[in-house]
């Protein structure tokens, strides 16, 4: 079989002004692992006939808001064929004084900021699931880093990455994206 890579970066920033008028620089959110390639085998998933290491990729940000009490960071697929997307990774808790987040954290919890959460994802398991579209296609893979205005999120085994977009979504000051595509 061969597998086709394509990547595309687009960065969206929120950037919210404070009372004062004063401007702040945007919420930044980059990878070292994601670069012009996109997703290498390495971070493509190991299941649903795809054949990659699914290890979760480096992930890095700059200019947290100063009112920022806590971070969420997800992966998420619009274009699964589900009716509501595909969550692959979701990590709540993230200390503001983090400013990353090690390549392999997403399968092994130790390399976790301390205080993060890894919630469960779509695959059902609380670890990273990487991309395996379906065959002759192409989806988008959407990182998405949120500063809150909450220091932390209660979560448990059976908490939903779609509860977590709801609150996160409910309690974010700023947000910044990256889209990477991948064709299989």
């Amino acid at each position: 079989m061969r597998i086709f890579y394509k990547a595309k970066t687009i960065i969206y920033s929120t950037l919210l002004l404070s009372t004062s008028c004063s401007y702040a620089a945007q919420l930044q959110l980059t990878s070292t692992d994601l670069v012009d390639s996109g997703f290498t085998a390495r971070f493509i998933s190991n299941q649903f006939g795809c054949q990659g290491e699914n290890i979760s990729p480096q992930i890095s940000w700059q200019n947290l808001p100063k009112a920022t009490k806590s971070l969420v960071l997800t992966m998420y697929d619009p274009d699964a064929p589900t009716g509501s997307g595909w969550w692959h990774w979701v990590i709540v808790n993230i200390p503001v004084q983090t400013s990353f987040i090690k390549q392999s954290a997403g399968n092994n919890p130790n390399l976790l900021p301390k205080g993060s959460r890894l919630v469960r994802n779509d695959f059902g398991v609380i670890n990273y699931g990487g991309p395996c579209p379906p065959l002759n296609s192409t989806h988008r893979y959407q990182f998405t880093l949120y500063a809150l205005d909450i220091d932390h999120i209660e979560v448990d085994e059976q908490t939903t990455p779609a509860l977590i977009g709801f609150i996160a979504n409910s309690h974010q000051i700023a947000k910044a994206d990256m889209i990477y595509s991948y064709s299989r």
